[in-house]
């Protein structure tokens, strides 16, 4: 893909004449390095479909302030990145109490963002007006509190235009 590469606050913009691609790649690469997992081995997705995160109340304290630090990283990434929205939403719920495994699922994240540094957004200009949306819940998929997880996203066109993860 040919065109002009620009960068604006941490975000690669790539403009050619078939639309526009949105990208943190560098800042994807510069997170993994800062958390000294550049040599870990990449996953293939940020969150394990067998596992659900609990509060794990037995479970060994970690640094708090380290862990803050990863989840506010990954929520600045997830800008850009659909792809481990619903993960980070998941761990960033256990910023006040986190535990060993809550730790564990933070770097399987950044493991995979890895794996996928150059992921981004796709903007087509050959794209039509259609509006479609779509939804999921995951009901009362929270073991702690019985809650449930919802998400959705709308597409214009070809065009992935907002997303959402809410507990």
């Amino acid at each position: 893909m040919a065109g002009k590469l620009n960068y604006f606050l941490g975000f690669q913009i790539k403009q050619c004449k078939e639309g526009i691609f949105i990208s943190q790649t560098k800042y994807a690469q510069n997170l993994v390095k800062r958390f000294g997992l550049e040599k870990a081995r990449h996953m293939r997705t940020p969150m394990s479909v067998n596992q659900k995160l609990t509060k794990d109340e037995h479970g060994i304290d970690v640094d708090q302030s380290l862990y803050r630090s990863m989840i506010g990283s990954l929520l600045y990434l997830t800008a850009s990145r659909l792809d481990i929205s619903f993960s980070v939403g998941v761990c960033a719920r256990y910023q006040a109490t986190s535990k060993e495994s809550h730790l564990k699922a933070v770097k399987r994240i950044i493991r995979y963002v890895h794996g996928t540094a150059e992921y981004g957004i796709w903007y087509s200009k050959d794209s039509n007006s259609h509006l479609a949306g779509y939804s999921d819940a995951d009901w009362a998929g929270n073991i702690d509190d019985r809650k449930n997880t919802s998400g959705g996203c709308l597409y214009l066109g070809n065009n992935l235009v907002t997303w959402y993860s809410k507990k």
